[in-house]
């Protein structure tokens, strides 16, 4: 189950995003309480630029809310480029792929023809979650990533 984030949702998520391992191919460091509230207060507030949208969302257990991750979209134009966290306790268990999936889904049926996610070329795990939401990896790197991309006019989803 996906809900748009909140400012107030980093009480909770704190603890969803706080192991380093979720680091491991990004770089940086899990924030803490007062550093994550700010950060969604500014995702929530949207971009400086009247062409670009950010789309933001917690992941939910669906067994009873309890939120596990995070999935985003940064919509310029026509083209979304996306992203997913879940939190380590709660890995290898097929939420991502879900939750990616659902998010890829709603991306193509508002008509935006091109979803792409940046991939470390050794994190399989998440070239695994953008296989399964239908996006195929392609010869174009961004700083060291592999893009995957949507097919165009996908079937996956029919």
């Amino acid at each position: 189950m996906l809900t748009p984030l909140r400012p107030s949702d980093a009480d909770v998520m704190a603890d969803v995003l706080g192991d380093e391992a979720l680091h491991g191919f990004t770089g940086g460091h899990p924030l803490g309480l007062p550093e994550l509230r700010r950060r969604y207060e500014r995702l929530v507030a949207g971009p400086d630029d009247p062409d670009e949208s950010w789309l933001n969302w917690i992941v939910r257990r669906a067994d009873g809310g309890a939120p596990i991750g995070t999935v985003q979209a940064t919509v310029t134009g026509r083209a979304a480029e996306i992203a997913w966290v879940i939190g380590v306790p709660w890995q290898g268990r097929g939420f991502a792929g879900e939750a990616a999936t659902a998010l890829v889904r709603w991306l193509l049926e508002r008509g935006l023809p091109v979803v792409t996610a940046n991939i470390h070329p050794d994190h399989h795990a998440s070239a695994g979650v953008a296989a399964r939401a239908g996006l195929t990896a392609t010869d174009e790197e961004v700083d060291g990533e592999r893009v995957w991309r949507s097919k165009p006019h996908s079937s996956v989803f029919r």
